[in-house]
């Protein structure tokens, strides 16, 4: 999808009848669904199923083309494609491909100049490489999950989680369009294409970053810290007292990074200026090193007053001139209802009119100039723009109509 906001034609290659997985996955029984039925589509689009919100956050700027290739007149549409493409990106099974004629070899053939990226569980090669993948599989595998949730002690597994998200999943497709945009470039200088190996499991094991550090020179094996910075004292959620009439607690982050903004934390905000200068805490060390008992004092302290208490004496703070880094736990309504998110014009509204009327979708997060990448194309239904991308590949209407009743497109 970042290829195609950045201005690429994106032909997503789906399977007949069936199309993409994510078409149809919910998040949840009540999960939005936009149905296909309205009457300006093709009359063949109206026995398509409604299709998932999942599907249409990843899939705008996009042109859906339904081909089965494992039918010889499928697979010379696709070498079609392939002569005329820049990239080809695929998320097949190594060696899969290849054995429908369409590997790397095949199509470096077909055009020379072609960029060829494969997307996979665990790569190309090693013993795990004809594995399937999928993102919290790896999240346990590489590291992640192990160091994701409730701190220790307790049952090894009892309290591990998973990211919110999908963020190997995300990570790897931000891996994947560097690396794309890297080989456009190579391939001015050298006239060839490449074949380019991204897969979750490596992307993990890079995205470790500091803890693999830890572990590669010292040996250190990490433990999970809740939202706590392994290495960094104070630097996690804070519980702080309900808004009065309201039962439980409510809660801040706040990232005190350095020894100023620990200061600041201690003399501006919370009323313990006694704690910077404590030999227990006086340094970043030091407070790794007694995290518990300094933890225990911040807790009490933030435990006296509300949230919206402990905001105002941030903001005051930071109007000082010294501030310390810090955040509420937001849901997600209070996320797109944040001010700073609605300056930033975070979402943008998409016309699907063609199917349940305009929508809204989280906007492309990079600006060039001051301006933000535009939204195009609505996320397609199954196989828009096959009769399309066919013509534009020289097929004529009727080669076109023999191909749908063969049952190839």
């Amino acid at each position: 999808m970042l290829l195609a906001d950045l201005g690429a034609d994106v032909v997503k290659i789906e399977q007949v009848g069936k199309g993409d997985d994510t078409r149809k996955l919910l998040e949840s029984p009540s999960a939005p669904l936009l149905p296909s039925t309205a009457s300006s589509l093709p009359e063949r689009a109206h026995s398509l199923p409604p299709e998932s919100a999942y599907f249409l956050s990843t899939n705008r700027n996009k042109r859906s083309v339904t081909v089965n290739f494992k039918d010889p007149a499928g697979l010379k549409i696709i070498h079609k494609l392939v002569e005329q493409a820049d990239v080809l990106v695929e998320n097949y099974i190594p060696g899969k491909l290849a054995q429908m004629g369409l590997g790397w070899e095949h199509c470096h053939e077909i055009n020379p100049r072609l960029i060829y990226a494969s997307v996979t569980g665990y790569g190309q090669s090693g013993p795990y490489s004809r594995h399937a993948g999928y993102d919290a599989i790896v999240e346990g595998e590489a590291g992640l999950m192990h160091i994701t949730g409730e701190p220790y002690p307790a049952p090894p597994m009892k309290y591990a989680s998973t990211v919110g998200v999908a963020a190997i999943d995300i990570a790897t497709g931000l891996y994947t369009h560097g690396a794309v945009m890297a080989a456009l470039i190579g391939r001015e200088k050298t006239g060839e294409g490449c074949w380019i190996d991204c897969n979750l499991f490596d992307t993990q094991v890079a995205g470790l970053v500091n803890i693999a550090s830890n572990y590669l020179i010292a040996g250190q094996e990490a433990k999970r810290h809740g939202t706590a910075h392994p290495s960094v004292v104070p630097y996690q959620v804070f519980p702080c007292k309900a808004p009065e009439g309201e039962e439980g607690v409510d809660f801040i982050m706040i990232g005190a990074g350095n020894e100023g903004q620990f200061h600041t934390l201690c003399t501006l905000v919370l009323p313990l200026p006694s704690l910077p200068t404590d030999p227990r805490f006086s340094t970043n060390a030091l407070r790794v090193a007694n995290r518990e008992e300094l933890i225990n004092l911040l807790e009490t302290g933030f435990m006296k007053e509300t949230k919206a208490y402990w905001m105002k004496k941030f903001k005051d703070a930071t109007k000082s001139g010294k501030g310390v880094p810090h955040g509420p736990i937001n849901g997600i309504k209070e996320t797109f209802e944040h001010e700073q998110a609605v300056a930033r014009k975070v979402t943008v509204e998409i016309d699907v009119t063609s199917r349940a009327g305009p929508i809204k979708t989280v906007a492309p997060a990079v600006s060039y100039n001051g301006k933000k990448m535009q939204v195009r194309r609505h996320p397609p239904w199954l196989g828009e723009h096959t009769d399309e991308v066919l013509a534009e590949l020289g097929y004529t209407e009727a080669q076109v109509e023999e191909l749908r009743t063969k049952g190839v497109i």
